[in-house]
């Protein structure tokens, strides 16, 4: 498994990389897509949506399951991933890269440093 050390987590298994803009692009870890298998199909957030921290924002569905995709801070959606509506196994090839999800806008700068370090997801809640 892949945790970079660079990214912050969630113990639902969402990662979060702080732009230089201080924007933050959000995604599901390679944990969670490798518990999943190969995804068929991606629900995102409406560009414009304000979104609260923990609301469901988004679904990842495979051929095992549905899994709903929680907003890591509260803030706006700036964009969306719209590739993965025709290659959503590209989240299953590319978790941290190509496959993130959509970016958002914080609501307050700073709000990720409050969510889990790589270390600190693979040892707690985000490694069962």
């Amino acid at each position: 498994m892949n945790f970079p050390a660079d990214l912050r987590y969630t113990a639902s298994h969402e990662w979060v990389r702080t732009e230089s803009d201080g924007t933050l692009t959000i995604g599901i870890t390679d944990l969670a897509q490798d518990s999943l298998g190969e995804l068929v199909y991606v629900d995102l957030p409406a560009v414009g949506r304000a979104l609260a921290a923990g609301e469901s924002c988004a679904v990842v569905e495979s051929t095992k399951a549905a899994s709903d995709v929680y907003a890591p801070v509260a803030g706006e959606v700036l964009a969306i991933n719209d590739a993965l509506s025709s290659a959503p196994q590209t989240v299953n090839e590319a978790p941290y890269e190509s496959g993130w999800l959509f970016k958002l806008k914080p609501a307050a700068a700073g709000a990720e440093q409050s969510l889990l370090s790589s270390d600190q997801y693979q040892s707690g809640a985000g490694s069962h």
